[in-house]
């Protein structure tokens, strides 16, 4: 409905696409995530895909995991490391909802820059 919010969550909290959320006045609002630029990678077999997610993760790259793909924001650097692995990749808009890591506690899209959300009032 295009009404801002603004809301106290506990630390560390992750909000994905999706969840829902009720007001103290009992409206349920609804996260919706914001398309980025992104890069998506597709290899052969799952041997390439994991190769490919290992040299991403060695370089710290916040990486999103689907079946048979794997996502990252637009990067030229990692584009040519992923095509000289083998990898499929294309541009596309979408959300992104990277692994919160081993070690997190939570995913905060400000960490990597993107802070924009479209919140849905359901009545």
């Amino acid at each position: 409905g295009g009404e801002e919010v603004g809301m106290f969550l506990p630390r560390g909290t992750i909000l994905r696409g999706g969840d829902r959320l009720q007001a103290q006045d009992g409206r349920v609002v609804e996260v919706v995530s914001a398309p980025e630029d992104l890069l998506e990678a597709r290899c052969a077999d799952a041997f390439a895909l994991a190769r490919v997610a290992y040299h991403l993760g060695n370089r710290h790259v916040a990486v999103q995991v689907g079946e048979g793909w794997l996502r990252i924001q637009t990067d030229h650097v990692l584009k040519t490391m992923l095509t000289g692995l083998g990898a499929d990749v294309h541009a596309l808009s979408a959300p992104f909802e990277p692994e919160a890591g081993a070690y997190a506690h939570g995913h905060h899209h400000a960490e990597r820059g993107a802070t924009e959300a479209k919140i849905h009032q359901y009545k």
